[in-house]
């Protein structure tokens, strides 16, 4: 893993497969690692011919933090936003686009594919609308359009996302908090053992653990609204993938997003939640391969 200057941040990314590939970037979602994309999943991508990028946004993994950027908790922010109050935030999901672009600016990448987990599917959508000639596909998964009819978390996972992160001195509290969090948003066709979701959790506390990071790029996601104006000029070659039982973002959100941008192709998949299960990284490798090798054949 390496880190570089990119919008005057620092970020760490890593890279996979032969330098001269056709890359693709992978941008991870709200308060998650890049390590949450399975190493399997990136060398699958390698292996089907591809420069594959992963990388830690701001505010969480080994990128730069905004220490001293304090913002209220998720409630004021939810409440602001049924409200219609304005939101006074760090920065937005747009900033974090503009991360995007400087990252492929500071590893010499012209053009890429990109694909985007949750709030990174945000990020990648936004990052496309206002930088189309930087991408040949957009691949978004698990995402939204940001409208705000568009139906919620069930009661579940609302309680899960509003939860206080326990403070970082508590090693097995924060743990028990991640396993928790993969129980209640992940797949419940293709759920993980104890020792699976514990091993998981504990790489991911042991590598960084940053709650304000969270609480800020939530604050992002909720003051950047709605993408549907910008993601109705969108031309590039999209691909959404969402799961049918997705309890966070409900598969409502992905169809909604694949209907504003021209085109797009809808992949729903059964018995998938709001996670990456291991059973199904095969069949996302050969569907994200397909949409960007088509791509490439006619020229994009």
């Amino acid at each position: 893993m390496t880190q570089i200057a990119a919008n005057g941040l620092v970020l760490e990314y890593e890279e996979f497969g032969a330098a001269d590939a056709p890359v693709i970037l992978l941008i991870m979602g709200l308060g998650t690692q890049m390590t949450a994309w399975p190493v399997p999943f990136c060398e699958g991508l390698a292996n089907s011919g591809f420069r594959v990028v992963r990388f830690d946004n701001r505010d969480v993994g080994l990128s730069s933090k905004l220490e001293g950027e304090r913002v209220p908790g998720i409630g004021h922010y939810l409440l602001a936003r049924y409200l219609g109050v304005p939101l006074n935030v760090p920065y937005t999901l747009e900033d974090m686009a503009n991360d995007v672009i400087g990252l492929l600016d500071a590893i010499g990448i012209r053009k890429a594919h990109v694909v985007g987990a949750s709030m990174g599917g945000m990020i990648a959508q936004t990052a496309v609308g206002r930088f189309p000639d930087r991408f040949h596909s957009l691949t978004s998964m698990m995402s939204s359009s940001g409208d705000p009819s568009l139906p919620g978390p069930t009661a579940a996972a609302s309680k899960q996302l509003r939860s206080a992160r326990p403070d970082p001195s508590s090693r097995d509290a924060v743990i028990q908090m991640i396993m928790k969090s993969y129980r209640v948003l992940g797949s419940p066709d293709y759920q993980r053992s104890g020792e699976e979701l514990r091993k998981l959790a504990s790489d991911s506390f042991d590598r960084s653990y940053y709650p304000q990071g969270f609480y800020r790029q939530f604050a992002a996601i909720m003051a950047s609204g709605s993408r549907v104006d910008l993601l109705r000029t969108i031309r590039t070659p999209t691909l959404v993938i969402h799961g049918n039982s997705d309890p966070l973002i409900p598969v409502a959100c992905g169809v909604h997003t694949a209907e504003q941008i021209e085109g797009a192709r809808l992949e729903r998949i059964d018995g998938m939640g709001h996670d990456l299960p291991p059973q199904l990284l095969g069949r996302m490798v050969e569907l994200i391969d397909e949409h960007a090798s088509n791509v490439v054949r006619i020229g994009c």
